[in-house]
């Protein structure tokens, strides 16, 4: 599958906090972040969602669940964004619960950090062992992009392993101010290719941070030749 960000500054990108913004007949989504834990994936979900960033951000315990709402091309679209902790010892009592009905995924990684890009493939092969589909649509995000100094992962590496799996690869920043836009750019890729998708439909409706806790770990890289 081929993606394309395609969208502009007409596009309305009401957030779901506004009570005046009418979202009963918006059609529902689930995107889930996944990736190792202080990679980002609190703040990035927080710039989308809220427009700012997250300063001291607490590690995710369980799932922190947020929402935005959308108009595109005159269609409401509800993205709902869940956040899971990295940590596996968090993580083993919700996982069924946090992969079922995904509609996106956003795999994560610190570009400071090899370890949490070499931790990619696992994340890949564990949405594939809880039964994620091959047409759910994925996108890799390398976070953290302002330390230049600090990279440990280069842009060939990364695009490397994305082109392997056929994901698009976003480098971006959930810090920078200037970044926002290309933030904005990485969810509304997911919403405009969502569209045509069947949408999520909740028999409860969820109103903040769900909270379980203690599962899965890291590994391999591919494209290593490419990074030594």
């Amino acid at each position: 599958m081929e993606f394309d960000t395609v969208f502009s500054r007409n596009d309305s990108l009401e957030l779901s906090s506004h009570h005046e913004y009418d979202t009963t007949h918006a059609r529902i989504f689930k995107i889930i972040v996944i990736g190792d834990s202080n990679v980002g994936k609190t703040c990035l979900t927080y710039r989308f969602c809220g427009g700012t960033f997250l300063k001291n951000p607490e590690a995710t315990i369980g799932v922190d669940f947020r929402e935005r709402t959308l108009e595109l091309d005159g269609e409401r679209i509800k993205l709902q964004i869940w956040d899971t902790a990295g940590q596996e010892r968090f993580r083993k009592s919700m996982v069924e619960h946090y992969y079922r009905s995904v509609h996106a995924v956003i795999f994560v990684y610190d570009v400071t950090s090899l370890l949490s890009f070499e931790s990619i493939p696992e994340w890949i092969q564990e949405c594939s062992r809880h039964s994620v589909g091959p047409l759910v649509p994925r996108i890799m995000v390398g976070n953290k992009c302002d330390l230049r100094d600090r990279r440990e992962v280069p842009t060939s590496a990364a695009q490397c392993l994305a082109d392997s799996y056929n994901f698009p690869l976003f480098e971006t920043s959930a810090k920078d101010p200037a970044e926002k836009e290309h933030v904005d750019a990485i969810f509304l890729t997911l919403a405009y290719r969502l569209k045509s998708h069947k949408p999520l439909r909740l028999k409860q409706p969820i109103k903040g941070p769900i909270r379980y806790t203690d599962t899965v770990t890291n590994t391999a890289s591919k494209c290593s030749e490419v990074i030594f």
